[in-house]
């Protein structure tokens, strides 16, 4: 694209994408005139059997009734879902032949309901066609969608903001997803409210992958060293690099997680830290939805994958399970340990935001201070001792590197290339954590 060459062909430029928001507690009940002023006659209403119960649902349905829009429920999601789940989600949603989405949840249900939306606007297309490569053909999004409302019930995953849905890939035993512009939502309704409903260590959980979401985008390889520079700018991934944009809302939302986190973990009536860490969910993902995660989240898919018998407290779930946050978190010791030598001064600016006393640091230990910050955090907060704790050991080892060898889309924007040998080498230094 560029005139002059650039140096190894890497990229020249970044986009900045992002979800409309809107903020403010009691906020969902606009969502029926919002569906109103966009024509909709025929909505769809995704969330999970847990959810529907709950006060966020009701609230939605609540503004549906009094403004008179027609829908349908679909309360099947899977928290943490699969491609078989999302194919049942995509056939609801092919069926129904909606004109709008609603998306009541956490990071399973936004991200499940986006996959809805794409395969019923391009109903010819193969299920893989739009997964991310290796595993999929990874396709440019040409087709229009449908507008999709998203109202986030977690401080986490913030795929109200972004372009990317994940899911497990059952027959390769590894998470994996679709990332597009194209999908991220029309509309993303962040109502403090919701999060009142959040049981602790479902707030712990989700509030690790808003500290791993900053972490990640703010260390992530700069954008201009990302190769290949695009033939065209429909083929710029969504996860770009670390760039001047990104870095803002990286190191606001830790900023906030440091301040309120441990708060909204540890009283359920504390609305100022609980509001807090929902807004910092967005702006991390409007961080990470730009720029990009890494390590931490390249070796937790499998981490994830590969569950045989977890089962996290506070979550109703019928499967075993390894809650996203919990696997992404785990490894971060070892991943800011490993990476810090290619960004030393910002691994050390992350230390001191998360509480550490950096006045007399030398600049080759930034690594270390911020994964000995890390660790302190987590056991202050009960979190299970590494990856044994939760049911892995050293026999998994070459398992886990499998796993983790397709996420190029994310291992990739590690600041430091990384071999199968240190792959290993991270999952062995997360097996126990204190």
């Amino acid at each position: 694209v560029p005139e002059r060459p650039t140096l190894g062909n890497t990229d020249y430029a970044f986009e900045m994408a992002i979800s409309n928001i809107r903020y403010g507690e009691g906020v969902t009940k606009e969502i029926g005139m919002d569906l109103q002023n966009l024509g909709a006659r025929r909505v769809c209403v995704m969330t999970d059997k847990n959810l529907s119960k709950l006060p966020p649902v009701n609230a939605v349905l609540n503004s549906l009734a009094k403004y008179g829009i027609n829908f349908q429920m679909y309360d099947n999601v899977r928290v943490e879902p699969t491609d078989q789940s999302f194919q049942d989600a995509i056939q609801f949603a092919k069926k129904g032949e909606f004109d709008a989405y609603i998306a009541v949840g956490g990071g399973s249900v936004i991200d499940t309901c986006k996959a809805a939306n794409l395969y019923a606007a391009s109903p010819s297309s193969e299920f893989l066609d739009y997964v991310n490569a290796p595993i999929g053909k990874g396709k440019p999004v040409t087709v229009p969608l449908k507008p999709l409302i998203a109202v986030p019930t977690t401080s986490g995953t913030g795929s109200e903001t972004t372009g990317v849905a994940i899911f497990d890939f059952k027959e390769l035993k590894v998470k994996t997803g679709i990332a597009s512009r194209a999908i991220k939502p029309t509309l993303g309704i962040i109502d403090p409210l919701h999060t009142l409903s959040m049981p602790e260590r479902i707030v712990a959980n989700s509030g690790f992958d808003v500290l791993c979401h900053a972490l990640e985008s703010y260390t992530a390889l700069p954008y201009n060293k990302r190769s290949p520079c695009p033939s065209n700018p429909i083929d710029r991934p969504a996860y770009q690099g670390s760039n001047p944009i990104s870095d803002v809302w990286a190191l606001h939302a830790l900023r906030v997680v440091a301040k309120y986190l441990k708060r909204a973990i540890r009283d359920p009536e504390d609305r100022e830290a609980r509001a807090n860490m929902h807004l910092a969910s967005a702006f991390a993902g409007i961080g990470f939805g730009n720029a990009g995660v890494h390590l931490c989240h390249g070796m937790s898919y499998p981490i994830s994958g590969l569950v045989k018998t977890y089962k996290p407290k506070d979550y109703n779930v019928d499967h075993s399970l390894v809650p996203h946050g919990l696997s992404v978190v785990l490894t971060s010791p070892a991943v800011f340990a490993f990476t810090a030598q290619m960004h030393p001064e910002r691994h050390l600016e992350a230390a001191e935001i998360l509480g550490a006393d950096i006045r007399t640091a030398r600049i080759k230990d930034a690594g270390l201070i911020l994964a000995d910050t890390l660790r302190k955090f987590l056991f202050d907060l009960n979190v299970d001792d590494g990856l044994a704790a939760i049911g892995y050991s050293k026999a998994d080892i070459p398992a886990l590197v499998k796993g983790t060898l397709p996420q190029e889309r994310v291992t990739k924007l590690s600041p430091r290339p990384q071999t199968e040998e240190d792959l290993s080498a991270l999952f062995e230094a997360s097996m126990k954590l204190y």
